[in-house]
């Protein structure tokens, strides 16, 4: 019986959007980024010339400040390549096309593959999960 992708990644100890846990801030460096992802930076920055829809912004010192998005866009792009085996050029097309559909009105297609989740509003899903990743943190650190 053929393993999943997530559980191949998981094996190989690489970051699955599931398990990563995204601080409740409003701006992030780039090392931050690239720790929170298990991504490195200078392929964070590759991604950049190669995904329109990852752009972060810089800082009044010229420093990369990734948003709460890029964060999601980067386990996205990481996901697309590494778990689904997409080309680069075939990630960007999709990410691409998403774009496309939300700036539309349509549902985001980050929380899974057919773009709803039994009814519920995507939205409202990402912030119950922040939310219990807030309460997750919390009872750790009482733990410790």
């Amino acid at each position: 019986m053929p393993k999943s992708s997530t559980a191949r990644a998981r094996r190989r100890g690489q970051a699955v959007s599931e398990d990563v846990f995204i601080p409740d801030k409003l701006y992030f460096r780039i090392g931050e980024v690239s720790r929170l992802t298990h991504t490195k930076a200078y392929v964070l920055r590759y991604w950049e010339t190669e995904f329109p829809t990852l752009h972060p912004g810089k800082s009044s010192t010229g420093h990369r400040v990734y948003r709460r998005r890029d964060v999601e866009m980067v386990l996205e792009i990481r996901r697309l390549l590494y778990s689904q085996g997409f080309t680069i050029d075939g990630a960007r097309k999709l990410l691409a096309g998403q774009s496309s559909r939300d700036k539309s009105g349509q549902r985001h297609l980050f929380q899974g593959h057919s773009g709803t989740a039994s009814g519920v509003d995507a939205p409202r899903l990402r912030e119950i999960r922040r939310e219990l990743q807030g309460i997750l943190s919390i009872l750790s650190r009482k733990l410790r």
